[in-house]
């Protein structure tokens, strides 16, 4: 008879990534799978378990959340060793083998891609339990119970699609003949976890006041049909030359080409339209709300408030208080101050230099979301090097009483509100009306505007037509969500991920070279610590602020913005390594990561890696 240590022990043997000993373990719990999936009590823990696997060593705990999202044109990872043939992860220069990635424990290959397959097999184990034992056509709190498991297996497999393109499909419970599965085209899993998502969104909630945002919720389900709809129908590097078949080629080694999928099914014309209603029901029956104070809605981000649902957060990755390591990696620079208790963290990432200046100066979103400022050992905020910028979204002095571990217990947001209007204008004026796209778009523009919302209507006013309104929102979504790490799946999909790439490097040689159109500046920046004690005010770098600053109340950084060399004649801040390692090898060519070596050669040779991995 099986037991419950089943839904444990199936979890850890998934496609080939451990050995088969695992399948001979033997079970150690009393409770029978009928007694368990009969419970709420008892089936919710193991709803509970799916997203467990997010915390685990290794995984987005330390891995995912501070790897994937960068670099792109608008995020770059701060500590980057200027040598080419580095194997960085964000320079698009990833080799299977990847010493942080690739990644085992007492000689077992665990890894991110098998935590998320450990999330799969816990979300099938419990959907097969449920069905059979857990009344859900009668009983709407189990009925509940299936369409989070659902509704959590579409995410980690959008998130596996959206990471290494094409992988196995993992349907059903693992069995002694299913170990070892190969790659499947993604078209698959798409129409899958999109059906699953068809099935469950019924049975969720709306999110209310008070609400938890670690629970799956309708919106976040609606809105996540949108976002695996976008991704389905967009551009992306797929396996063989086109014109046939997209699975033809998968799993043969095969290089790619980025192209829209050839599946009918996953046309635009067929997936827009009911997203749309999704996205619709959300905005007009969800209860959402984009908080109106943007600084007050990151704060509760930090002080790891945003686990009840208040409007605006609709889904965050359930890390305790103890566990993530979210601020460690992306929140301002602290260089031993006190927030951080005496320890040097953050800033591994931030924004690219020149994209606070794309901000128009009454955005309330470019100075909280670009800073050019760190605290140093005695809590004084200073001024970072030009090509060292930090997301002032994240922030140590925002926590309370923190221990200076690597675990910080920030809840990073996996969606929010203004997403939800970002995807309706997109989709709007794709299948809808240009109208009804300004409506949804003018919601978010004039939140950012806050106090100079005239100027968001005038903006918004001003867009003519589709094409206008395609290039306002490629702009405003990296004004909304830079540190969010969007922007790579949003550019991959657009098929813009090089071209935004090859722009910022134009920008960034124009930034340090001071030529048009920065070339109002001087070079010269001044700054003075705020009333507050806990930010910088910077001048030098708007247009009109050339003029010399009393050096009694204000510091003065002479060839802050330029191309500095040391004493010893070697180029700092912006060089020439620093702008052309936004990326090595062609980011169109190696959007994905590789199947990491552990999992290759655990698979007993099912798995092979494409996009021109298979030859490195």
């Amino acid at each position: 008879m099986k037991k419950f240590t089943k839904t444990l022990l199936s979890a850890a043997v998934l496609m080939g990534i451990v050995s088969c000993n695992v399948l001979d373990t033997p079970s150690t719990s009393s409770f029978e799978t009928s007694t368990v999936f009969s419970s709420y009590a008892l089936a919710e823990k193991v709803i509970f378990g799916i997203s467990e696997v997010f915390s685990e060593n290794n995984s987005y705990y330390n891995r995912y959340v501070a790897y994937y999202g960068f670099n792109t044109d608008i995020e770059w990872r701060n500590s980057v060793d200027s040598s080419p043939d580095k194997d960085y992860i964000n320079m698009y220069n990833i080799l299977p083998t990847n010493s942080q990635l690739n990644t085992s424990s007492n000689g077992v290959n665990k890894n991110v891609l098998s935590f998320l397959y450990d999330g799969v097999e816990r979300a099938n184990l419990a959907l097969e339990g449920l069905k059979e034992y857990g009344n859900i056509g009668e009983d709407a709190q189990m009925r509940y119970l299936y369409a989070e498991a659902l509704t959590l297996r579409a995410f980690i497999y959008y998130e596996l699609t959206k990471t290494w393109g094409d992988v196995p499909a993992r349907f059903h419970s693992v069995t002694p003949e299913t170990i070892y599965l190969p790659k499947v085209t993604r078209n698959i899993i798409y129409k899958q976890i999109l059906a699953d998502l068809d099935e469950a969104i019924p049975s969720l909630p709306y999110p209310t006041t008070g609400s938890r945002t670690d629970r799956i919720n309708k919106v976040f389900a609606e809105g996540l049909y949108a976002r695996i709809a976008l991704a389905a129908s967009g551009y992306a590097l797929r396996p063989g030359l086109g014109g046939g078949d997209d699975a033809e080629d998968v799993n043969t080694g095969s290089a790619g080409t980025v192209r829209l999928s050839s599946d009918p099914e996953l046309a635009k014309e067929v997936l827009y339209p009911k997203a749309l209603v999704y996205l619709k029901d959300a905005i007009e029956n969800g209860n959402c709300r984009l908080a109106t104070d943007l600084e007050s809605y990151w704060k509760r981000l930090n002080l790891k408030q945003n686990v009840t649902f208040e409007g605006e957060t609709l889904y965050i990755i359930p890390f305790s208080d103890s566990r993530g390591r979210w601020n460690y990696t992306h929140a301002v620079r602290s260089d031993g101050s006190s927030y951080s208790n005496g320890e040097s963290r953050g800033g591994e990432a931030g924004p690219v230099p020149n994209f606070w200046f794309k901000f128009a100066q009454n955005d309330i979103r470019r100075d909280l979301t670009c800073v050019n400022w760190k605290f140093d050992k005695n809590d004084t905020p200073v001024a970072a090097n030009i090509d060292k910028w930090y997301f002032g979204k994240y922030r140590y002095d925002w926590m309370t009483k923190y221990d200076g571990t690597s675990s910080d217990g920030v809840k990073p947001v996996v969606m929010r509100y203004a997403d939800i209007l970002l995807m309706a204008a997109e989709i709007e004026n794709e299948v809808g009306t240009l109208s009804a796209a300004k409506d949804y778009f003018l919601q978010v523009r004039k939140r950012a505007f806050a106090g100079h919302e005239g100027e968001a209507t005038a903006y918004v006013d001003a867009i003519a037509d589709k094409t206008a309104m395609f290039n306002a929102i490629v702009d405003e979504r990296a004004f909304e969500f830079c540190g969010e790490f969007l922007r790579k799946a949003d550019l991959i999909r657009w098929n813009l991920l090089k071209a935004k790439m090859d722009e910022a490097k134009a920008d960034l040689y124009k930034l340090r070279d001071l030529q048009a159109p920065y070339d109002y500046m001087n070079g010269t920046i001044y700054t003075q610590v705020a009333a507050d004690g806990k930010s910088l005010i910077i001048y030098g770098l708007q247009p009109g602020e050339t003029e010399e600053k009393d050096p009694y109340t204000w510091t003065s950084h002479s060839g802050y913005v330029s191309k500095i060399v040391d004493s010893s004649g070697k180029a700092q801040g912006l060089n020439n390594n620093r702008v052309e390692n936004i990326y090595i090898n062609n980011p169109d060519e190696y959007m994905y990561w590789p199947i990491f070596q552990g999992t290759l050669d655990d698979s007993q040779g099912t798995i092979k890696n494409d996009y021109g991995y298979a030859s490195k």
